[in-house]
């Protein structure tokens, strides 16, 4: 299997779960959210279910309702692997999984993937090459009267103080340029890429949904962060670094790699002033 965006994600499944260790929380109010509304025994299809913290989070919601199904959909064996491992470690036997390797842009993806009654994609659609098509296929999961829910867009992650005491002041906004540029091109690289002209709303509609709509919801965890969260703004910063090595200075370059340094007095994870704020939107709509 392979992923369109050329990404070694399995290179970054460490840092994918200390992800989900800090987001748990809010991940878990997200799930009790997204199926309030849905029929007893309902199946939860994750696509490009990553190291499982929103399917396990999914499950969980699922058994205290009296059970369900969560179908994990991706195409990257030994993320599969992952969050299967935390879907079952909150499953119980009250909650069936069902893992399918495939590939979201797939055209037959719907012959492989039993129907569901909510389909949760996050920050996946912008990684294939027909974004409007991804939609597209998406709906296709969906039981009459399904919902799908699309996590794509909201505000760039803040984690450092405008002054880091390294290297030039306003290095938090550098690196989100650098990301945005890296954005582009990544997705200008992927083989036959289309453009999508238009907001994820219209994409929904145009994909035969109803009652589309958005909500957003902050990730907040405030300095001073727990060692768990600064772990996780490391691993972030590691990305960054890697993200910005052709689009950030020397200098700013030497300041993450200061801040990413365990042995330097101003590593992130011994700073009391590091933190994690974020909004991430959520795009919905119902097959009538």
């Amino acid at each position: 299997m392979h992923t369109h965006d050329g990404i070694d994600w399995t290179s970054r499944l460490v840092a994918m779960r200390r992800t989900d260790e800090i987001e748990a929380e809010v991940n878990s109010w997200l799930a009790d959210r997204l199926v309030d509304d849905l029929p007893d025994g309902a199946t939860v299809i994750d696509v490009g279910s990553g190291s499982g913290g929103m399917s396990a989070a999914f499950a969980a919601a699922l058994a205290v309702r009296g059970g369900g199904r969560v179908v994990l959909v991706d195409a990257v064996p030994e993320l599969q692997a992952a969050a299967s491992d935390a879907v079952a470690a909150v499953a119980g036997d009250k909650v069936e999984l069902v893992a399918v390797l495939a590939d979201a842009a797939d055209p037959t993806l719907a012959d492989q993937v039993p129907a569901g009654d909510l389909v949760w994609a996050s920050r996946v659609v912008h990684h294939l090459p027909d974004e409007r098509q991804g939609v597209a296929g998406l709906v296709r999961l969906l039981n009459p009267g399904g919902s799908l829910a699309l996590a794509e867009g909201g505000l760039s992650t803040r984690c450092l103080p405008w002054d880091v005491g390294v290297g030039e002041p306003g290095l938090q906004d550098r690196i989100a340029a650098a990301q945005t540029s890296w954005f582009a091109e990544m997705r200008a690289g992927i083989e036959g890429v289309v453009r999508m002209p238009f907001g994820w709303n219209r994409a929904l509609a145009e994909a035969g949904l109803t009652d589309v709509s958005a909500f957003s919801y902050l990730v907040d965890l405030p300095a001073p962060a727990s060692p768990a969260v600064r772990e996780s703004v490391a691993d972030w910063l590691a990305w960054m670094a890697r993200v910005g090595e052709d689009r950030l200075s020397e200098s700013d370059l030497d300041a993450l790699a200061r801040l990413m340094d365990p042995n330097d007095p101003d590593w992130v994870g011994g700073r009391d002033d590091v933190f994690v704020l974020s909004a991430n939107t959520i795009h919905h709509g119902r097959l009538a």
